[in-house]
């Protein structure tokens, strides 16, 4: 206030008696919505961070029993080719001799067996991680771009706070719309 009366307000107080005036405006409701959108893609982003650990843990899981496989089938050629050597054995070696042979090369097939149905199992356990790892991913497509939308809303909703546009207000909620449906299609169309 100056020395003669003069009341002289800032842009501030403007606003605030303009406020009070007219009640809330278009400001209000852009800062509404985008700060429901702001909490929708947190929920989102968190739910694809989460959805990601597991399927990358799957992933893992499944390769860890590709390769526990593989040692086994590794192991069972071992035995094969062990088996196969006392079998010659057994071929050239004097009937007294060749009677051990034999007995070690029945040995060794009821070992392949055993070792058999472990790597078989164990690849058997790879696929399902695997399958389970792919079952988590698929919905996170659209969760991203669920995420997408909902930036792309509060951009725009931002900018119609500068520019006082109405219908860019509108396409924010199209937008936004767009991604509360592909939210929910990642939540419950799994």
């Amino acid at each position: 206030m100056s020395e003669h009366g003069i009341h002289v307000h800032g842009p501030h107080d403007h606003e605030v008696e303009h406020q009070a005036q007219h009640g809330p405006g278009l400001a209000q409701s852009i800062a509404i919505f985008t700060a429901l959108l702001a909490t929708l893609g947190a929920v989102v982003g968190y739910h694809v961070a989460t959805t990601l650990s597991q399927a990358m843990l799957y992933k893992n899981e499944a390769v860890l029993k590709k390769a526990e496989a593989s040692d086994q089938w590794n192991y069972y050629q071992a035995k094969s080719t062990k088996g196969h050597l006392m079998q010659v054995a057994a071929d050239l070696s004097p009937p007294a001799k060749a009677q051990s042979y034999r007995k070690q090369v029945e040995r060794y097939e009821q070992e392949k067996q055993e070792i058999k149905d472990k790597a078989e199992a164990l690849e058997e356990k790879s696929r399902h991680a695997d399958e389970e790892s792919e079952h988590l991913l698929h919905p996170l497509h659209r969760a991203e771009q669920a995420i997408t939308l909902i930036q792309i809303a509060i951009s725009l909703a931002s900018i119609t706070v500068l520019t006082r546009k109405r219908w860019l207000f509108g396409v924010a909620g199209v937008a936004a719309a767009g991604g509360v449906i592909f939210a929910g299609m990642s939540f419950f169309l799994a």
